[in-house]
């Protein structure tokens, strides 16, 4: 695909705008569209949510870029006693507010729907095609949180949206930039995607080599014995097979609050995260773990994440800590990649509010030890094969941000006329 300037350019009066093709025109969406929010039935009402026959949308509909399902469906009478709009087809959605990266997005709708009083509805004129403004704001994501105080908490408002300027190249030509970007895009999201497969395949590739290495063993020869454990199977007959509580000693972390942390300190302390990173660090403390020492976090989401410990720290409440009875008889490493390559296994956990696991739970866990110069030939293996897999979701996540660069350049490049793409795509007089 080659790509070429237009033949001239003026200066922008929009500061988002350097400079534009010299036939364009330029506008704010105060003259350019209808702009409105919606609004969000008494949840109280629980006949306003059932039965329903009115889309409704929330704010995280915006991810969705094009919108072609609702949140939810609402009621007449739940729309006559509300705030909602109705928003048409092909209109656009900006979310006003909205958790995380939320404010600012910027979705069409693929069907006529309602929305909350935390996003507005953008239905352009007939001088802006929706398709293109619809990629002018995506652009222009930053900006327009920058508007609303960045990162902060505050949020978009009406007023401001009507202040957003934008280029107003001739209809035709914006169906032409937008059905080029739908197009261009397009494809680069599918280069994206794959990707990202290739990634989870790898990770799923590497999770099974590694487990089989460390339940199997590396010699396919090995005479086997029943394990006795269903999910694992048949195990080399001179491995042994015990009680994790057998060769290690359990316990909890000990209570360390966020105020407890000091600049400074000496002793770093792990937390219940799934990465190996720590939550801060203390000057004294009354539990020592030593380098080969095991945390494993015990509560939320990251249970049986678990870490090897590489320097002397400590760690919170939220997490067991396991200490071999004998480290001529346990590699801590070998044992590291037993429960890591095996969490799902080892470590199902309550379902409760907080989903926790206990000391018990995590003793009463089968383990197998190898020989102690097997249990060291085996890490080796596993910390190459670990190493290439991750060389290769490396290559893969470098491939996936270079895409990502490449998508948000060629839209910048098509709205703002930096590139000449008429004769690039057809024209889609339908495009709005």
């Amino acid at each position: 695909m080659s790509t070429r300037p237009y033949p001239a350019y003026r200066a922008a009066r929009s500061e988002w705008l350097d400079f534009i093709p010299d036939h364009w025109s330029e506008g704010t969406l105060r003259w350019l569209s209808k702009r409105y929010a919606g609004g969000t039935p008494d949840k109280a009402r629980e006949d306003y949510w059932t039965g329903g026959t009115i889309p409704w949308l929330n704010s995280g509909s915006v991810n969705q870029g094009l919108i072609q399902k609702p949140s939810a469906f609402i009621t007449e009478d739940a729309f006559a006693n509300s705030s909602a709009r109705w928003v048409p087809a092909g209109a656009l959605v900006i979310a006003l507010a909205g958790q995380g990266k939320t404010k600012g997005m910027v979705a069409q709708l693929a069907l006529p729907s309602t929305c909350n009083q935390s996003m507005a509805a953008i239905v352009p004129n007939a001088e802006l095609v929706a398709r293109f403004l619809y990629w002018w704001l995506s652009s222009n994501y930053q900006n327009l949180r920058n508007m609303a105080g960045g990162d902060n908490r505050d949020g978009l408002n009406l007023e401001l949206l009507g202040n957003v300027g934008c280029p107003i190249p001739a209809p035709e030509e914006q169906a032409t930039i937008a059905a080029f970007l739908d197009r261009e895009t397009g494809k680069i999201d599918a280069l994206v995607e794959a990707q990202q497969r290739l990634i989870e395949l790898l990770k799923e590739k590497r999770q099974a080599v590694i487990s089989h290495a460390v339940t199997k063993g590396l010699d396919p020869t090995a005479q086997m014995k029943d394990s006795g454990v269903e999910w694992l199977g048949e195990v080399p007959s001179h491995w042994e097979a015990l009680r994790f509580s057998r060769h290690f000693k359990v316990g909890m972390g000990q209570t360390i609050l966020a105020e407890n942390l000091v600049d400074g300190g000496t002793i770093p302390v792990f937390s219940a995260t799934e990465e190996d990173r720590f939550f801060g660090y203390i000057d004294a403390t009354g539990l020592i773990l030593k380098p080969g020492d095991l945390v494993i976090p015990a509560r939320g989401n990251s249970i049986g994440h678990v870490k090897l410990v590489k320097q002397i720290a400590t760690s919170t409440q939220t997490t067991i800590y396991a200490k071999a009875a004998d480290l001529q008889l346990t590699q801590p490493e070998y044992v590291f990649w037993f429960l890591k390559s095996n969490r799902k296994r080892l470590f199902p956990f309550t379902q409760t509010a907080i989903p926790q696991i206990t000391t018990a739970e995590v003793g009463a866990n089968p383990i197998l030890l190898p020989p102690p110069t097997e249990q060291t030939e085996i890490v080796r293996y596993v910390e190459e094969v670990d190493q290439e897999f991750g060389a290769l979701m490396k290559e893969a996540e470098s491939a996936i941000i270079l895409l990502q660069e490449r998508r948000a350049a060629l839209i910048s490049a098509a709205v703002t006329g930096k590139i000449d793409v008429r004769g690039l795509a057809p024209e889609k007089a339908d495009a709005a």
